[in-house]
């Protein structure tokens, strides 16, 4: 039986550079099997042998970088300047994690409370083959960092990249396999849902997605059945704040950098800016300005001069024209762009737009910009708030008290001050959302330690008398233990005394 066949298509101008087999749904099952496996080798070695062999990965890197930025050129139809900014992430955050990683996974003694004589101590343990699904818009950086994470914490990897981009996840096969003391513990799995399915069913140790919230659910109710832990990192709809005293030229310019960087297929796009009603009409002629600037277009060149790419996937074509056509339709003005050649778009400002449209609520993921007047700042984080996502938001005021007083009553899982989208790129600051946006995070030590499970020990000799522990489960002690209890625990100093009263007899 022939296998299906993934072809590796330019979303540019759809020219086909190439294929690749997909994986059966049992082939992905019994790659989950070997891995597990395998998980006894790798997580027998140190954290120091696992950092050294990827260190090797990362030498390949860089040693290959124009190789992986044309991939991911050709694959998405971003620029090669901007698949670079994808391979340098995840350099940054493989160079920091091999030389934290040891302190992280080091085990860490905690107090042993009252019981005096013995030790406690919690140490982080891999949970085994982790399942690590990647999606298509940024298939390298969201690709690699978790699968780095988890094998520092000790983990083997079944890894499937995105079938709408598989060019990149024969990429990551190679390089991989082009380090030897790694490749028998990583498989990379080529297919559509049918193979991300079986990899879910397969009883997988631990399972992380990046991708739609539609997809979490059904990875969720998937791992249900077999209580497998996952880590969900999914849609978002980013909320912009521009406050009366911000620097309306830098917000202008690095707002509409965020909503359209990548044709604004980023999960943390700037899909809605609330701008108070003095800032307004200045901030909304100064964005078409920045957006009118904007070029898109495809080069295969190194320095490319178009700003933003096509939309990689077809599909997400159909959802961006609908969002457009329901908010005009409800009285929504397109200021620039709004016109589609194939899968490419100009930068889109909208405005008089409202809670009803599909563009205020869902997640376009397209170079959509909603500008919205609003009263105040109250009203601002009201509106930012009334969303069922809560992935990032961006805050933008000369006030840096003020800010971080507007950022902490956002419900977003990452927060950005006067700039947009480079929270994502701090490799020890955790990112993920809250609500829809899932749960879990990516990055630093809580993206590294999430795929780890903590055990504990308490440790020490046998009971002596004069244990907590001892005193409390000996029969007889029960006054005592009510006059310990009273001494530790009371509230209040009468209770104390009442209890040293009640100990030697004076009550």
């Amino acid at each position: 039986m022939e296998r299906e066949k993934l072809s590796f298509i330019n979303p540019a101008d759809h020219s086909i550079f190439g294929e690749i087999a997909a994986h059966t749904p049992e082939e992905a099952r019994q790659a989950v099997e070997e891995m597990k496996r395998a998980f006894p080798e790798w997580s027998a070695k140190s954290v120091r042998e696992r950092a050294d062999i990827l260190g090797k990965l990362q030498a390949v890197l860089v040693e290959r970088r124009d190789e992986i930025s044309s991939v991911l050129n050709q694959d998405c139809g971003k620029s090669r300047q901007d698949a670079l900014i994808e391979l340098f992430i995840t350099l940054d955050m493989l160079a920091q994690y091999r030389v934290k990683a040891k302190k992280w996974l080091k085990p860490q003694r905690v107090s042993s409370g009252l019981y005096f004589f013995k030790r406690s101590v919690v140490e982080r343990r891999p949970y085994g083959a982790a399942v690590i699904i990647s999606p298509w818009n940024y298939p390298f950086t969201l690709s690699l960092p978790p699968m780095i994470s988890a094998l520092l914490a000790g983990n083997t990897v079944v890894l499937k990249p995105s079938e709408v981009t598989p060019a990149t996840g024969a990429l990551i096969e190679r390089l991989v396999q082009s380090v030897p003391e790694l490749a028998p513990f990583v498989r990379v799995i080529h297919g559509d849902g049918k193979v991300g399915a079986a990899l879910t069913s397969a009883k997988p140790d631990y399972i992380f997605l990046t991708g739609s919230t539609a997809t979490g659910r059904k990875i969720m109710q998937a791992a249900a059945e077999n209580l497998t832990p996952v880590s969900l990192e999914l849609g978002g709809k980013d909320a912009m704040i521009v406050l009366d005293d911000a620097n309306l030229p830098a917000a202008a310019r690095w707002g509409a950098w965020g909503a359209f960087f990548h044709a604004g297929q980023t999960c943390m796009a700037i899909e809605r800016a609330y701008v108070v009603e003095s800032k307004y009409d200045e901030f909304v002629k100064l964005a078409t300005q920045q957006a009118a600037s904007l070029k898109s277009g495809y080069s295969a060149a190194l320095d490319s001069p178009y700003f933003m790419g096509p939309i990689t996937d077809p599909r997400q074509v159909k959802i961006i024209d609908d969002h457009i056509q329901d908010a005009t339709s409800k009285g929504a003005k397109i200021l620039t762009g709004g016109k589609r050649e194939g899968m490419f778009y100009d930068p889109i400002v909208m405005v008089d737009v409202n809670a009803d449209m599909k563009i205020m609520r869902d997640e376009t993921f397209g170079p959509v910009m909603p500008i919205v007047k609003v009263r105040n700042e109250e009203e601002a984080i009201r509106l930012a708030n009334d969303s069922a996502f809560g992935l990032c938001a961006s805050v933008w005021s000369d006030d840096a008290q003020r800010a971080k007083r507007v950022a902490e009553q956002i419900n977003a899982g990452a927060i950005i001050v006067n700039d947009a989208l480079a929270q994502f790129g701090v490799p020890m600051l955790p990112f993920g959302g809250v609500k829809d946006s899932g749960f879990g995070r990516a990055h630093g030590k809580d993206g590294l330690l999430q795929f780890t499970c903590s055990h504990s020990y308490a440790l020490g000799g046998v009971p002596v008398k004069f244990d907590i522990a001892t005193i409390l489960r000996e029969s007889g002690h029960y006054k005592l233990a009510t006059v310990i209890m009273g001494v530790l625990f009371g509230a209040t100093f009468k209770q104390k005394a009442d209890a040293l009263s009640e100990f030697f007899g004076k009550k």
